[in-house]
């Protein structure tokens, strides 16, 4: 195999690497939003179906407005999560940023140390063909990020939240 494209492989498992990270960390960024979400959502709910039961309850004539109040915002949150369903998207996010964060590792040690390791170049071929196609099958099975949690996800790699410190200059 010529040096070039061995150099080519190298560039592609690194774009893997690349593209794994983004991946991850923006899906990642996605599953805590909709863990808080579910979490912003349900804990009011929760509260104000407690109150309105109790207000329902009671026998004071203004405690039925306040507890037919309560009754039709619990309605309506209660609704907005079943809709919405966060904690099974914050569980899609999640996973899907557990398998890209794999498939980096993957990519990662493949041009690091597979490839000064492996001694036939239809192996190395192989292990390249076989991350390309990791990454082809997450990318469509995955759910799509939101825009703002890639931007997110990028500032925060942007600023050195994925980074390594054993790949510092400063070690």
């Amino acid at each position: 195999m010529t040096d070039n494209i061995k150099e080519n492989m190298i560039k592609e498992a690194k774009r893997i690497e690349e593209d794994s990270l983004y991946s991850a960390k923006g899906h990642f960024v996605a599953a805590n939003f909709w863990t808080n979400f579910h979490l912003w959502i349900g804990a009011p709910t929760a509260i104000l179906a407690t109150i309105a039961g109790a207000s329902a309850l009671s026998q004071f004539g203004n405690q039925n407005i306040i507890a037919g109040i309560l009754a039709i915002i619990v309605a309506v949150l209660t609704a907005v999560i079943t809709f919405l369903n966060p904690n099974e998207k914050a569980n899609a996010h999640l996973n899907s940023g557990n398998k890209y964060s794999s498939l980096r590792n993957k990519a990662r040690v493949f041009y690091e140390i597979d490839f000064y390791t492996v001694k036939s170049d239809e192996e190395l071929s192989k292990y390249l063909k076989e991350l390309v196609k990791q990454r082809d099958e997450l990318n469509q099975d995955s759910s799509q990020i939101p825009g703002w949690a890639y931007k997110k996800a990028r500032k925060g790699i942007k600023e050195g939240e994925a980074s390594y410190y054993v790949d510092s200059e400063k070690i």
